[in-house]
Order: C-alpha cells, then sequence, then structure tokens
C-alpha cells in the first residue's frame, strides 16, 4: 500500500487484489475487532456494483445518528475488502473530515494526495482544482476503481473527486444525506442508523470476547443502550470492560450512569446521541492514569488532524520513548488512532473532545507552554529542513529551543524535502494556532515560505505569510516584515498578480532603506527588476538589475551579484542584444559554478541556450538546455523545470526533433497548468504551435496559437499577444489570407510601444506582405 502522507486527510491506494496491503484501511483505523455484519446494507451494496458493460456509480451513504460516524465507516470499509476483487487496478480511499473541529480537507488536497497515490509526482500537482480534477479523471478514465470518499459534510467537497471512469464506483460515507448528490450526480443513497440491539450487543461481546465469559445479556443490553447502540461508543465501553476482566459489568454501568448523570446536569439535552458519546469518552477518559490523560489534553492542542512521534514528545515534554508508550496506550483504549510508523490521528469527535479537556483542565500558562514547545519543535525542525533545501537564503536568528525540545535533523536534500512535504498541511495550520506568540509566528511563515514543495499552493501560503507580517508590525520588527513583504511578492509574482507583487517589494524596499540593510535593499530591487522584466519593461528593468549588483557586491554577496548578473543577460536577450547577453551568459555561468549555485547555473544555462540557438550554434544550444533541464529534476523543483523546457523544446525544434520539441512543450504546459502559471502554460502552446507549424501542419498550429493569443490577452501581456498572433497569421495565410492580415495588424498595434532591437525586427516582419 502507498499513502501520501503529505494530506492531511489520509490518502491510500492498492494497486490489485489483496495480499500486500489494501487500498483502504483493513478496519477503521485503531479497531482490532472483527466488524459486526449489517446483512441487508451489505446486499444493497452489492446490488450497485459496476456491470461489465460500466457505467460511472455514486453511492451515499449516510447515516442518522449524527455521531454514528464510525459505523458507517467500518461498513464502508468492510464492504469494500470484501469487493476489491471486483476492482482490479486498484482502490482509493481518504477521510474528508468533514466533521472535524479543524477545517475539512478540501477537494485540492484530496486530489493531490489521489494524484500522487496513482503515480504523479509531488513536484507536478496541479494546484488548480479543476486542472487535478480532470488529471484525476483522465487517470482513471479506463481503470476499473474503487474510490472510498469517507466523511464528507457537502457534495461541493465530494463532486470534483467523482470518476469519469465507466468502470469506476465511488462510495460516499456522511453524517449528512448529501441530497445534492443524488439529484445533481445520480447517487445513490443507503441510510444507515444506528446498530440494532442484538448487533450492539454482539459488537460489545466480540471486544469483549476472550476478556469477559459470563456478562449478562440484560446487562449487555442495558451497557448498549447507554451507548446510544452507537459504534464508536461501543467499542470505548467495551476496551473498559475488556481491561477490567474482574469488575463486574452491573458496577461499570453504574459508574457510566454516574458520568451520564454529569452530563445530563451540564447539558441542555438536545441531542441524546452526543451526550451518550460525550459520557463513554469521559468515563473511559477518567479512567485513564493521569499521565496519560495528560497527554491526551496536550494531544488536543495539536492544529493538524495526523501528527508524527517527534512533536508528540515536544507537545508532552516527554522523551520520545515515554510519549510513545502513552501513545501506544491511548491507542489501547480507542482513544487515539494509529495510521502508519509513529504516525497518529484522533477520530474527529474525539479530538473535539481533548482539545475541549485541555481547555477546561489544563491551565492557562499550561497550554501556553505546551504550544511554545509545538511550534519552536516545528519552526527549528523547519529550519534544519531549510539548511538543505534554500540554504543560500538569508540566515534567520530564531527563538530560543525550550528546553527537553527535540528538533528534526536531516540526512540531505531528499530527506529534508519528504519531511516538507508530509508536514506542509500541519506547519500551514501551526499558523493559526500561534495566536499570542508573534515572534514564533513571523519566524514559521517567514521559513515555511523557503522549504514549503514546489507544488504548494501560492494562494494557500498567501494568508500565512499576511498573518506572519501583521505579527512582525505588532513586534515592531523592520527587518521581519522586510523579509515577509518579499516572499508575499514572490508569491502575488508567480499567479501573474503584477501590481500586487510590486507594491509589496516597493514596502520592503523602503523598510530596508530606512534600516540600511544592503542585501535586503539589494533583494528587492533585484525582485522589483523581475517585475519589470515580465512586463518587457527592459531598461527600467536594467537599471534596478545594476543597482542590485553593485548594492550586492559592496556588501560582499557574490552569490546574489551573480544572479542579477543572470538577470540582466536575460534583460539583454530579451532586448535582442545577443552579444551582450551572451557575454554576461557566460560571467555569470563561470560564477555559479564556482560558487557551487545549481540553481543559478541552471538558469543562465537556459539563457545561454536561447542565445546560441539565435545565433545558429544548435547544437550547443541543445545541451545547454539538456544540461538546464537536469538540474532543474535533480533539485525536484517544478517551477523551474517548466520554464526552462520552453528552451529546451525550441532548441529541439531546430534540429528537427520534431517528437522531441511536442513532448517538452507538453511537459511544460502540463506543469504551468498545475502550477496555476497561465502566461508560461500559453508560451509552451505557442511552441507546440511552432513545431506543428514545422511538420507543415498549419490546423493544429492555428489551434495552439489561438489559445495562446487568447491567454496573453486575458493577462494584459501585449508582447507576447502580439508574438503569439504572428505565429498565429503564419499558421493561417495559406487558407485565411485575410484573416492573417487582420491579425498581423494587430500585432503591429500591440508592439507600437517597444522601441527594442527585438521590436524592430518584429515590426520588419509584420510589415512584409504575406506569402
Amino acid at each position: 500500500m502507498v499513502q501520501a502522507g503529505s494530506v492531511r486527510g489520509g490518502i491510500h491506494f492498492h494497486h490489485g487484489p489483496a495480499g500486500d496491503g489494501g487500498a483502504v484501511p483493513r478496519q477503521l483505523p485503531g479497531d482490532t475487532h472483527r466488524f459486526v455484519n449489517r446483512v441487508t446494507e451489505l446486499d444493497e451494496l452489492n446490488a450497485v456494483l459496476p456491470s461489465e458493460e460500466g457505467t460511472p456509480l455514486v453511492v451515499s451513504l449516510c447515516v442518522v445518528a449524527g455521531t454514528a460516524g464510525a459505523g458507517k465507516t467500518s461498513l464502508a470499509l468492510h464492504w469494500a475488502h470484501q469487493v476489491e476483487h471486483c476492482f482490479p487496478d486498484g482502490q482509493l480511499y481518504v477521510n474528508l473530515r468533514g466533521y472535524d473541529p479543524g477545517p475539512p480537507v478540501s477537494a485540492a488536497e484530496a486530489l493531490r494526495g489521489f494524484l500522487s497515490a496513482l503515480g504523479v509526482r509531488p513536484d507536478s500537482l496541479p494546484q488548480d482544482t479543476d486542472t487535478a480534477a480532470g488529471l484525476y479523471r483522465s487517470l482513471l478514465a479506463d481503470r476499473r476503481m474503487l474510490v472510498v470518499l469517507d466523511n464528507a459534510a457537502t457534495a461541493a467537497q465530494v463532486r470534483p473527486l467523482l470518476p469519469g471512469g465507466a468502470h469506476c464506483l465511488a462510495l460516499v460515507t456522511s453524517r449528512s444525506r448529501l441530497s445534492g448528490l443524488a439529484i445533481r450526480d445520480g447517487a445513490r443513497r443507503l441510510t444507515l442508523g444506528t446498530l440494532p440491539e442484538a448487533e450492539a450487543v454482539a459488537l460489545l461481546r466480540a471486544v469483549t470476547d476472550g476478556y469477559r465469559a459470563d456478562d449478562d445479556q440484560e446487562q449487555l443490553t442495558e451497557l448498549a443502550r447507554l451507548c446510544a447502540r452507537l459504534p464508536l461508543a461501543l467499542r470505548v465501553a467495551g476496551e473498559r470492560a475488556a481491561s477490567h476482566p474482574y469488575l463486574r459489568l452491573d458496577d461499570l454501568i453504574s459508574e457510566l450512569r454516574d458520568e451520564s448523570a454529569l452530563w445530563d446536569a451540564l447539558s441542555t439535552g438536545d441531542d441524546d446521541e452526543a451526550e451518550a458519546v460525550r459520557t463513554v469518552f469521559s468515563w473511559s477518559y477518567r479512567a485513564l492514569p493521569r499521565p496519560a490523560s495528560q497527554a491526551f489534553r496536550q494531544l488536543g492542542l495539536h492544529p493538524g488532524p495526523e501528527f508524527g512521534l517527534p512533536v508528540a514528545a515536544a507537545l508532552t515534554a516527554l522523551s520520545a520513548p515515554r510519549a510513545r508508550q502513552l501513545l501506544d496506550s491511548l491507542v489501547s483504549v480507542h482513544l487515539l488512532e494509529q495510521t502508519g510508523p509513529d504516525r497518529y490521528q484522533f477520530h474527529d469527535l474525539l479530538r473535539a473532545y481533548a482539545a475541549e479537556q485541555a481547555q477546561q483542565e489544563e491551565f492557562q500558562d499550561e497550554r501556553e507552554a505546551a504550544l511554545g514547545r509545538m511550534l519552536s519543535w516545528y519552526l527549528h525542525s523547519a529550519q534544519a529542513a531549510r539548511g538543505h533545501l534554500a540554504p543560500a537564503q538569508e540566515s534567520l536568528t530564531l527563538c530560543g529551543l525550550p528546553p527537553g525540545v527535540e528538533p528534526m535533523e536531516f540526512e540531505d536534500y531528499d530527506t529534508a524535502m519528504d519531511w516538507s512535504v508530509r508536514e506542509h498541511t500541519n506547519l500551514l495550520r501551526s499558523i493559526s494556532a500561534a495566536d499570542g506568540h508573534d515572534s514564533l509566528l513571523w519566524q514559521l511563515a517567514a521559513v515555511l515560505w523557503d522549504i514549503q514543495p514546489t507544488s504548494a499552493s501560492m494562494r494557500e501560503w498567501l494568508p500565512v505569510g499576511e498573518a506572519g507580517l501583521d505579527a512582525a508590525r505588532r513586534v515592531g520588527d523592520s527587518g521581519a516584515q522586510a523579509r515577509l513583504l518579499i516572499s508575499l511578492g514572490l508569491a502575488h509574482h508567480r499567479i501573474n498578480q503584477l501590481r500586487e507583487s510590486l507594491d509589496c517589494h516597493r514596502q520592503a524596499l523602503a523598510l530596508c532603506r530606512e534600516t540600511g540593510h544592503l542585501v535586503g535593499e539589494a533583494r528587492s530591487l533585484n525582485l522589483i527588476g523581475l517585475v519589470h522584466l515580465r512586463r518587457r519593461e527592459l531598461d527600467v528593468a536594467a537599471e534596478h538589475f545594476e543597482g542590485a549588483a553593485a548594492l550586492w557586491q559592496r556588501a560582499g554577496a557574490d552569490r546574489w551579484t551573480k544572479t542579477a548578473l543572470s538577470n540582466l543577460a536575460t534583460t539583454h536577450l530579451n532586448a535582442g542584444r545577443l552579444d551582450a547577453a551572451a557575454s554576461a551568459a557566460r560571467e555569470a555561468l563561470a560564477a555559479h559554478r564556482a560558487l557551487g549555485d545549481r540553481g543559478g547555473e541552471g538558469n543562465i544555462l537556459r539563457v545561454l541556450s536561447c542565445v546560441q540557438r539565435e545565433q545558429g550554434d544548435v547544437r550547443a544550444a541543445l545541451r545547454s538546455a539538456e544540461l538546464a533541464v537536469e538540474i532543474a529534476l535533480v533539485l525536484r523543483d517544478q517551477i523551474i523545470e517548466g520554464y526552462w523546457l520552453l528552451a529546451l523544446g525550441e532548441a529541439q525544434r531546430s534540429l528537427g526533433r520534431h517528437g522531441d520539441a511536442l513532448a517538452s512543450h507538453q511537459r511544460s504546459a502540463d506543469l504551468h497548468r498545475r502550477l496555476g502559471n497561465r502566461s508560461r502554460e500559453a508560451m509552451a502552446w505557442q511552441g507546440a504551435g511552432e513545431t506543428y507549424q514545422a511538420l507543415g501542419r498549419s490546423e493544429e498550429a492555428a489551434g495552439f496559437h489561438r489559445r495562446a493569443v487568447a491567454v496573453h490577452r486575458e493577462l494584459g501581456d501585449a508582447w507576447h499577444e502580439a508574438l503569439a498572433l504572428e505565429a498565429l497569421a503564419t499558421a493561417v495565410d495559406g487558407t485565411e489570407p485575410t484573416t492573417a492580415r487582420t491579425h498581423r495588424a494587430a500585432a503591429l498595434r500591440l508592439i507600437a510601444p517597444y522601441e527594442d532591437r527585438r521590436a524592430a525586427d518584429a515590426r520588419r516582419r509584420l510589415e512584409r506582405p504575406g506569402p
């Protein structure tokens, strides 16, 4: 079984029949007891298996009792394993956490987990939900698979996760009826109530089997009644009875009645099932030894639904071996679930209960201390990962580490990246738990920017960055504010919000100048230059790059000086000054290699490839682009891989390797679509169109160019719209000469404001009469 640990919903995938693990957990996580059969419901589920001719099916399994969630999960998982032979291509499972105290798993998160489980590389996952859903459905199109969507809150949460394959079945479980699925998606709804009395008693006997042989049927019936015949409450109560084999059952029932009376006095009585569950939780919780009950409460403070042993040790201020003992004791009484080696999670109801007990029974200073330990563990572990993932970034002096907290250490780049992917959601959620810890908050936001996976959504990080910036302002740290403004500017840039990006960078520049921070001032100038470069304001961009290089040189920051030189080379290339671009590129390449800066080396190799191709040295251009893409793959960086593939595709096309060029442009388009970078996706479409044109397939070429024109126009990118219109005119010259002339005239109007050499060359081409 492959488990995608980066998704907090718990994604499981299994390919083929049983024997090497399962697509879905073999039982309800943490449940070591057999399932009590619900024959009628199982027969109804068997009746909806896909037929051989294939029709996409959706089954919604809902519960009448709002707190009976564990029962429908057990039934769904039990049935999934009974019928796994019907789905030879595998099964997918996700807990959508629709009723968790924290935010539910979004469709986008679940899709990323499913795609990872289906073999899509983490750095190639789409950020856009619609794109991810399309890729997911295409991967399932010809497969026969079962998809279990557990604990859904709404139909909208589920709908993007429904497979489109004719032989696939989606099984959705929820505490709601999800009527929208039945109305819009044709789902068949099966309603699951609480267990009948006989089955509730049978479940209690199953849990206590081998521990208590002589319990009276009447007493077991009374115990089941006190548990409202809810499976989760029955398992917890049964485990309590099994752990005290010599205590009479009527004494245990009396204890439970006492707890019930307490809850009755404190509650409004509006939800009998909820109160029954809380009663059983309290009964089991109060029987815990003091260290275990304190650990249970403190774990309720963790902001994420899943966590590992090391952070649990930090939260509880215990050594890892002692923390593992307490975690195991909580698992054994069903107050915690183990999801993998040293990985744990709460059932959503238990997590809410643990958090409530922490608020009620822990003093505020104790809660704050536990949160401080947890946040410090995440911060210092993230900083250790940053040392491998972003070693060139400016160092950050962290808040002190509380006594006894032992953060993670990483052997190499890959182990650090794996951790950042697995803990990404917890790191994001830790920001919301850091209220009142402003220094920790802004530092977490700053370090998280440096280590987030390239597949992470910029839109998810933006509120984190804003929260960090607010915290930095509250503590009056100008350096922290500048740092976070720079990161926010980069995030806006990556999703084509150039105005917002420029505003952030200008604010950061002003702060750095006020504080005399030369390196920060240089970085802000460089990033402002990149925004102007993106807008094709080339002279303004060059001024900013030259200013940045001078400041970095004064500060002795050689690595960053060469970054500005690389950006100047790009500016010369875009302006058509090939000799100047080649000279700057070769100087920058030698410097990046001497400094061991692989990212900088790859970027300038891309620039050099474009220069070499335009100067006629096509084989050298191909080699430079190949080296650049190899570096991107080693760094596992999807952002730069997608961009550098554009240069590789152009070099391949120039050498007549059209199949390779199409593959490069297709890969680039896919990566940029998943990243949400529509501008570069459109550039990849244009590259594909020019390759089809070189093959003499003008109609296909025109289709790609029309798509590129539409995107550049929508984004307000006049230069690239003009280039795409020129390419479109070439594609339709033979069949639509009047339309071709219209496209060339439009392109001429778009490039009129530009006065550089490349623009002048474009004007001459466009003014020539067509064929």
